[in-house]
């Protein structure tokens, strides 16, 4: 990895996380929200972070190009070797609703994958950390994904399970699908997948501490997922422990041709 101040990286995200927990308490000023797209919720809490995160990570490292959910995308960042990901607040629907399941998440990609990442959910007081080849933390504490070696039984986070999957057992469903991720890293879920097309931004973090606590991340068809790509999207994800991968993405093969066939994009 490049040279980076991890505990910069960590006390930044921290930073906006406090920020961003003492509004979602309802200190100061009331949060507003508004639609950027027909159920696509943003609040002025969501901006806020980014404005800061961008002016602190960018300032650590200035030759690192950004990718955002709240910046608008600006190609230029193709040019850098080096890539801040970011999700300022992850799992808004959560926040909005007065619900823990949302964190910020902060990723420095390099070369195309995450090197470092750094997961925060102050309403939930987990602080997720991981750098490539040197494992990956929950509140300071090593990470060991799910060992789940049988499909059937396996955990999910989900708040419904068609009869397809009525083999499958339901736990806790943050709004956050990078939270969603992470549970399978610290050991609370065995499976987490989606049949969308997703951005970088929403798994960066995520996908690196779950790998570097042992799980397996792809896309929905179990190809390796890439990151500052033109598109800076991918059809789905899949997070599981190692042994039910191949099962998962077995089970899930057909809905993600016909999801993928109905939509050419993610906007």
């Amino acid at each position: 990895m490049t040279d980076i101040n991890l505990e910069a990286v960590i006390a930044a995200t921290r930073e906006v996380g406090d920020m961003a927990m003492a509004r979602w308490r309802g200190e100061g000023r009331a949060v507003t929200v508004w639609d950027k797209s027909p159920d696509n919720p943003v609040s002025d809490v969501d901006l806020a972070v980014d404005e800061r995160l961008k002016a602190v990570l960018g300032a650590m490292m200035p030759e690192a190009g950004w990718l955002s959910e709240e910046t608008a995308d600006n190609k230029e960042r193709l040019q850098h070797r080096h890539m801040w990901c970011v999700d300022p607040i992850d799992g808004t629907r959560d926040f909005i609703r007065g619900r823990a399941g949302w964190a910020v998440s902060v990723a420095l990609v390099t070369d195309g994958l995450p090197r470092l990442g750094v997961l925060y959910a102050p309403a939930r007081d987990e602080l997720y950390i991981a750098v490539d080849g040197k494992g990956a933390t929950l509140n300071d504490m090593p990470l060991i994904a799910s060992q789940r070696v049988e499909f059937s039984g396996s955990r999910v986070p989900s708040d419904a399970l068609g009869k397809i999957d009525s083999d499958l057992v339901m736990v806790e469903k943050p709004n956050s699908i990078a939270l969603r991720m992470a549970m399978v890293a610290d050991g609370r879920a065995d499976l987490v997948a989606t049949l969308r097309w997703g951005f970088e931004w929403d798994v960066a973090a995520s996908a690196l501490i779950a790998i570097e606590a042992g799980a397996r991340v792809t896309d929905a068809f179990g190809d390796a997922l890439q990151f500052n790509t033109a598109r800076a999207q991918a059809f789905g994800v899949i997070a599981s422990a190692p042994q039910i991968h191949a099962a998962a993405v077995k089970r899930l093969h057909d809905r993600a041709v016909a999801g993928k066939n109905r939509t050419a994009s993610g906007t």
